[in-house]
């Protein structure tokens, strides 16, 4: 095939790439949509940077995709220099092959995605075949490289990226999915090994692989793209787009420090969120959306960031990443968090229990109880199923906050709703509250606010919880269903004297219409005894 027919025939044919279907859920591919909504942003900073000069037509640039799956990137860039360099290359056979020989690299992340790679960049899954229309590599990898890396065993884990070793020290012949541009402490050597000379990319782009199993339930996984990222700046390019689960912004296991170092790094210069994943990613479901971010080398200062839901554009925005400990994802919502932060409150976080309120043997499994009562026995709060029951339990089992046993408490559920909200806008946020009497003790299906100190006491807080301002404060750090005493902290305390209301709190902190409008067109109401 001629070098000509293989860019014109995508605009006969359907995009073999919109219709494959992904590897995982942890290795996404990336549909050509977005990785071109990707290339626009780069464009933009571009021209921005070099007084309106226009990156495609720059046939000294170099671009790296450390972790690509179908070369969606690559090909998309491909495209995008053969017809940006028609002047300053105009023969197209000689223009193809500088671009490929010369700019477009990549690195597969497994054997399988390599061949994928090439396929869709030199239409060969042989970059010296046939069929290739690269004609100057000595060798088949092209520049698409694969090492088949070793994971490097500290104890049960890889030192690298947190893999469980018995789950990845097997046999040969098997992928290891110990990826070469995370799995070293020498990224530089590491890339003249795969392409065989000293590299310096000026563009970095990919959507990494998200997580990395770390035992064999599969019920503790470390994140990995955020070391991709690390190590993307190790190599100082200009740039660097990667694709992200948007989960770091506000919460994530293993990501706090992650976290930080985005929000305080002024060289972000712009990030798109998408609090749908399925929005732009629909054959696959990432809890709290998807997103990806321009990372500048030239830039300081306010990053524009842009939410985007059901095709409507909010922003771009400047901010400040580093306002609060979390990125807050909607712009609107800042004015409102300011007035509430403004009156200096207690959090009600500090009156929050942690994940297992009572101890970690009454975990939400946890089997040994009676349903009839029993002298000396407490009352139990648990569900069963979906459904909420009580039941009696002893009290050898409470080894944490004895304090509150014998107190009035309100016990939240710890796994709030949070997909509804990712597909259209509204949610609940919170599972309903139950008011519980001294003497009883919960299952970590819940976490416990209080000790209170009466009915009344408990009754009011319960209120609380149900307005929807607490739970649009909330919503600001709740990026999954997981509702842990972390997601309280913008949310303050009350006096416990009144049943709250919404329209109490509004006055209280001055909320204007059109924020009460916001508000209320982002969180449901919660019946007095309905959602249940």
């Amino acid at each position: 095939m001629s070098a000509q027919a293989s860019f014109t025939l995508r605009s006969r044919n359907p995009d073999v790439l919109t219709c494959i279907a992904n590897l995982s859920n942890d290795e996404v591919f990336t549909p050509p949509e977005f990785a071109n909504r990707m290339l626009d942003t780069l464009t933009e900073a571009w021209a921005a940077n070099h007084g309106g000069a226009y990156i495609w037509a720059d046939k000294s640039v170099k671009f790296l995709d450390p972790c690509t799956k179908t070369g969606v990137f690559l090909r998309e860039i491909t495209s995008r220099l053969t017809k940006g360099l028609e002047k300053e290359i105009p023969e197209l056979e000689k223009r193809v092959s500088h671009i490929l020989t010369k700019q477009v690299f990549g690195i597969g992340i497994t054997q399988i995605t390599s061949l994928l790679a090439r396929r869709s960049l030199y239409c060969s899954k042989h970059a010296t075949g046939k069929h290739s229309i690269a004609k100057s590599f000595a060798s088949d990898d092209g520049n698409i490289g694969f090492q088949r890396i070793k994971h490097t065993w500290d104890g049960d884990r890889c030192k690298y990226c947190g893999a469980g070793r018995s789950l990845f020290d097997r046999t040969e012949g098997f992928e290891t999915h110990a990826y070469a541009f995370i799995h070293t402490d020498n990224i530089k050597a590491r890339l003249t090994e795969i392409f065989g000379e000293t590299m310096q990319f000026d563009v970095i782009i990919g959507n990494p692989p998200y997580q990395i199993a770390a035992d064999e339930a599969g019920q503790n996984v470390m994140p990995i793209y955020n070391l991709f990222i690390e190590q993307a700046k190790n190599l100082n390019p200009r740039y660097i787009t990667m694709v992200t689960p948007s989960r770091w912004m506000a919460g994530g296991k293993h990501l706090d420090e992650f976290r930080s170092t985005m929000l305080n790094d002024s060289r972000i210069a712009a990030l798109i969120d998408y609090p749908n994943a399925a929005e732009m990613f629909p054959s696959v479901g990432i809890n709290g959306g998807i997103s990806y971010f321009l990372w500048d080398a030239a830039h300081s200062g306010e990053c524009d960031v842009t939410l985007i839901r059901d095709g409507e554009r909010f922003g771009p925005h400047k901010r400040k990443l580093n306002e609060f400990d979390v990125l807050v994802r909607d712009h609107r919502a800042v004015g409102i968090l300011h007035k509430v932060l403004g009156k200096q409150e207690p959090s009600f976080a500090d009156i929050v229990s942690p994940r297992d309120p009572f101890g970690p043997a009454l975990s939400s499994n946890f089997t040994d109880y009676r349903m009839d009562q029993k002298k000396g026995f407490l009352r139990l709060h648990l569900n069963l199923g979906t459904k909420r029951e009580t039941a009696w339990v002893s009290s050898e089992y409470v080894t944490k906050n004895k304090h509150l046993v014998q107190a009035w408490k309100v016990l939240i559920p710890k796994a709030g709703s949070g997909r509804e909200r990712e597909k259209s806008g509204v949610d609940l946020v919170l599972g309903p509250p139950l008011v519980a009497s001294p003497g009883s003790v919960c299952t970590l299906t819940y976490v416990v606010a209080g000790p209170l100190k009466s009915k009344d006491e408990a009754e009011s807080l319960e209120a609380y919880l149900r307005t929807r301002l607490l739970r649009f404060l909330v919503s600001l750090r709740k990026i999954s269903q997981d509702a842990p005493r972390g997601v309280y902290v913008f949310v303050p305390q009350q006096t416990w004297d009144r049943k709250w209301t919404d329209e109490m709190l509004y006055k209280k902190y001055a909320i204007s219409h059109d924020e009460v409008a916001f508000i209320e067109s982002a969180i449901r109401p919660m019946g007095d005894t309905g959602d249940e």
